[in-house]
């Protein structure tokens, strides 16, 4: 026996709002049934004041229809307001946590990992105040006014009920042919929004190897494909529109003319009077769908919106809560890790397995591609092991409340980051700035001196991506946020590609410094500097442990292995291959 597919973590957000549409459903119903008051009006001044003549009924019927219009107003402000309330009761629930599922989504590498899917919770959080869902609200209120047309006669309701079936089969005809080419154009934008991301990120390349106009060539022509398709939505679009308000049109003279027919024959109660007002009635039936026809594409743009952040939020569940760890020593195992990059079924490490004790220094060494910064993702959490566990302290590191384990984890990637900020921000780590440490962090590597000479010092902002530091700058500054606040654990990948000398004895210095408090560091480098304070070292190739040990062990089957390699590849002597 099947079983009903469990609500996904959106639609449990949107169906908690349900007060919300309620008490915005009833506003909508009664400021909907004071639409009738300009017939009302109508009614009462035919009946009343022209035959009695009577100023004061006329002054007490228009005060009344004022209010009324009054009231009504007001009525569909409240019902606004409750809605921006819901907006603002749906951004407070899920804002954090599509921020995180987009985080997440990028360090796996996942569909989503842009900017992109929070532009679609903005758009399903504004569709909440939409004048698409409020017309759409004022459905039930056209059902009583069907209601009153079939009291006038039934023949006036019955033409209104076959009139709303045709305004109902051109909003059909009006979804069928434009949600295609929304949906493309929508896609196509995504395409060229992240295009256009890459190519600014990439501009220093475009711009010195004269790359600006086939660059510029390739964006337009994604640029023409979306544009294309939102004018072919438009213009399906804006046929139906104008369809749908000619109906509206047609209808009202149409029920005027079948009202004025049933006078002529004395089939009307009530006369002339009631002709009018069947007409407007049957033009409040048709307005909400000529609302919602009207304003399609907003509800089209927040269904694909919805549907794009629903399989981001499902493809990425919420982490559960762990127990809360004490803070760690230092300890760590890597136990026979089989690891892929996100997404890919092909093993970049293949049973790589090693342990280090508190304060000890690992230095990973081997060719290109052979694993090293897949290693270094792993042991700092970004990256799952398909098979084994990276344990620091007997707890697995992918798992780790990363808000706990940070202040006690250090990590310099191969591609330094900084962030927009002061030289102390980013030291920091964008948090509270003890000026103690993070002077003891820049000393650690080499660099007070330096930032002391900046017009601002540690106030000195860095720009945007540390364009305002060098190369070997940024390195030092992202080095510095490594260490600050004396980690437990340090991964270090490649620390010292854009150091000089200089830079690389500060390193040295640093890791030296911290090694003797207690850190454990793993360091994966192609230069010897680091070699110096290193206590174990291991070589991969392949994604495979070659050689793994203490230093100089490792060092002397290295050299053995380069020393039998020159013997054998140097040529034989011409005597000894005589004899």
């Amino acid at each position: 026996m099947s079983q009903n597919k469990p609500a996904t973590e959106l639609k449990q957000a949107v169906l908690a709002l349900k007060p919300y549409f309620r008490q915005a459903a009833a506003f909508s119903f009664f400021a909907g049934l004071l639409a009738l008051a300009p017939s009302g009006y109508m009614l009462e001044v035919y009946d009343r004041v022209v035959n009695s003549r009577s100023h004061m009924t006329l002054w007490m019927l228009t005060l009344l229809v004022l209010g009324a219009y009054l009231l009504m107003e007001i009525l569909e402000w409240v019902r606004s307001q409750i809605m921006h309330e819901a907006a603002m009761a749906f951004d407070h629930k899920l804002s954090d946590r599509v921020f995180s599922a987009i985080f997440e989504a990028n360090l796996k590498k996942l569909p989503g990992g842009t900017a992109q899917p929070m532009n679609d919770f903005r758009s399903v959080r504004d569709f909440f105040f939409a004048p698409v869902l409020l017309a759409a609200m004022e459905a039930p209120v056209s059902l009583v006014f069907l209601l009153l047309i079939f009291a006038i006669s039934p023949v006036l309701g019955w033409a209104s009920v076959v009139s709303a079936i045709v305004q109902t089969f051109v909003g059909w005809l009006n979804e069928r042919s434009t949600q295609p080419p929304l949906a493309a154009a929508g896609r196509g934008a995504i395409a060229a929004q992240h295009y256009a991301d890459g190519t600014l990120r990439n501009a220093q390349v475009i711009e010195s190897m004269g790359m600006l106009r086939d660059i510029h060539r390739r964006w337009m022509d994604k640029q023409r494909e979306f544009l294309g398709l939102q004018a072919q939505a438009s213009a399906h679009a804006g046929f139906y529109q104008a369809l749908s308000k000619f109906w509206q049109t047609t209808v009202s003279s149409m029920l005027l003319g079948l009202g004025a027919w049933l006078v002529l024959r004395n089939q009307l109660p009530g006369g002339a009077a009631y002709m009018i007002v069947g007409s407007i009635l049957g033009g409040r039936v048709l307005a909400p769908l000529i609302q919602v026809i009207s304003q399609w594409q907003s509800f089209v743009n927040a269904r694909t919106a919805y549907e794009r952040l629903d399989s981001l939020l499902t493809a990425v569940p919420p982490r559960p809560p762990g127990m809360a760890l004490p803070p760690p020593q230092g300890q760590l195992l890597v136990d026979n890790i089989v690891a892929a990059a996100p997404g890919s079924q092909v093993p970049i490490l293949r049973g790589v397995q090693f342990a280090l004790q508190p304060g000890e220094v690992l230095a990973v060494v081997g060719p290109s591609a052979s694993g090293k910064t897949t290693l270094a993702r792993l042991l700092v959490g970004l990256w799952p092991a398909a098979n084994g566990k990276v344990r620091l302290d007997g707890a697995d590191v992918y798992t780790w409340n990363k808000s706990e384990l940070g202040p006690y984890l250090g990590y310099l990637p191969q591609g330094v980051e900084l962030f927009e900020g002061t030289v102390a921000e980013n030291i920091a780590r964008f948090g509270v700035i003890d000026q103690a440490k993070v002077e003891a962090a820049a000393l650690a590597v080499g660099l007070h001196e330096f930032i002391l000479a900046l017009p601002s010092g540690y106030a000195n902002p860095v720009g945007r991506d540390g364009a305002m530091l060098s190369g070997g700058q940024r390195q030092r500054v992202a080095l510095a946020r490594a260490i600050y606040g004396n980690p437990t654990f340090v991964v270090l990948d490649e620390p010292n590609s854009s150091l000089d000398e200089q830079g690389d004895a500060a390193l040295a210095g640093a890791i030296a410094q911290l090694k003797s408090r207690g850190t454990t560091f793993v360091v994966m480098t192609h230069r010897t500097s680091v070699l110096g304070v290193a206590d174990k070292m291991l070589v991969l190739k392949d994604g495979q442990t070659q050689l793994f040990g203490p230093r100089d062990e490792v060092l002397k089957a290295l050299n053995e292995a380069a020393a039998k390699a020159r013997q054998a590849s140097s040529p034989v002597p011409v005597a000894a291959a005589s004899a």
